[in-house]
């Protein structure tokens, strides 16, 4: 019997991150896989005014750090909700807010700087463990992250790859998303989508013992729903509104393909497991900016799932 631990979407959090890397110890599991979106979402200014005084702003609420120590406990505190705390002048203020483009590369700069720190971390902790760990970044991540993951020898990069888990299970994976309103990194449309899934499900010796490591979740599957938007982007009826909004490439793959085992993620408020068929879907779901790692453990028989649960922690 193989165990794994599964997680997904910790989008640039420390705590998620160190967790992750120590789950396989905690939950004695034999192998880990993250899904995908690893980098965060924001830059969060510190500007110097001098003195060792430092003024801040962190979710609409205005900080005035005083000395080494406030600084460096606020860095922590912004690290450990996925942002990218970037310590800065009034005057670099004033002309990155002259040049959007500057804005938005510094953004890409501090985020693949955390990646490779990452990449640092688990090449301490998992040295000598034997620890089987997969890795592939979501629709949020911009494809220098590969590079960065692939460099490290203690991790695969599992985008694109049927990897064979165990004896008798193999994995597909992939990190692409359907269409999105924020027109991420990697997202493309349903046609192009299925070819993605079947140019590896063609190499599967037996799709049906298969694991379907795929970000996005499958279409109406109770895992993918989210608040439905406005043309400003806006969650109606406060929130309250939700529409299934996963890939039916996907869905129509597994409806045909029966795989045992499907993890997902992208959603992150569609925490749960749904029955397509056969196969049993998992998306385990993120609370990442409250350094909470939502997962799920799965034993894996030969023929079957031995069993699986939802973790938070």
């Amino acid at each position: 019997m193989t165990t794994i631990f599964f997680a997904t979407d910790i989008h640039g959090s420390d705590i998620c991150w160190n967790k992750f890397l120590n789950a396989g110890k905690f939950y004695e599991a034999d192998v880990l896989i993250l899904g995908g979106d690893m980098t965060g979402k924001a830059i969060v200014p510190i500007i110097e005014q001098g003195g060792g005084v430092y003024n801040t702003t962190l979710l609409q609420q205005q900080f005035v750090l005083n000395g080494a120590d406030e600084l460096a406990e606020m860095i922590k505190k912004i690290r450990s909700r996925g942002y990218y705390p970037y310590l800065t002048s009034p005057d670099e203020i004033a002309e990155l807010s002259k040049d959007p483009d500057k804005i938005y590369n510094l953004f890409i700069s501090e985020a693949l700087k955390v990646v490779e720190q990452w990449m640092e971390i688990a090449a301490r902790k998992l040295a000598g463990t034997g620890m089987r760990v997969y890795v592939s970044p979501g629709n949020d991540d911009r494809f220098e992250v590969d590079d960065i993951i692939r460099a490290n020898p203690h991790i695969t990069l599992a985008e694109g790859r049927v990897i064979q888990i165990d004896a008798h299970h193999e994995m597909i994976t992939s990190g692409w998303s359907n269409r999105t309103p924020w027109n991420t990194y990697r997202e493309e449309d349903e046609p192009q989508l299925a070819q993605r899934y079947d140019a590896m499900i063609k190499d599967l010796k037996d799709p049906q013992r298969a694991i379907f490591n795929i970000h996005v979740p499958p279409y109406n599957s109770n895992l993918d729903e989210a608040p439905e938007l406005d043309a400003q982007l806006r969650p109606k009826y406060a929130g309250n509104a939700l529409k299934p909004t996963g890939s039916s490439a996907l869905r129509t793959a597994i409806e045909k393909h029966q795989p045992l085992l499907g993890l997902h993620g992208h959603i992150h408020e569609g925490r749960g497991s749904s029955r397509i068929g056969k196969t049993l879907c998992i998306n385990p779901g993120s609370m990442y900016e409250q350094g909470t790692l939502l997962g799920t453990i799965v034993k894996l028989g030969k023929q079957k799932i031995d069993s699986y649960v939802l973790t938070s922690g």
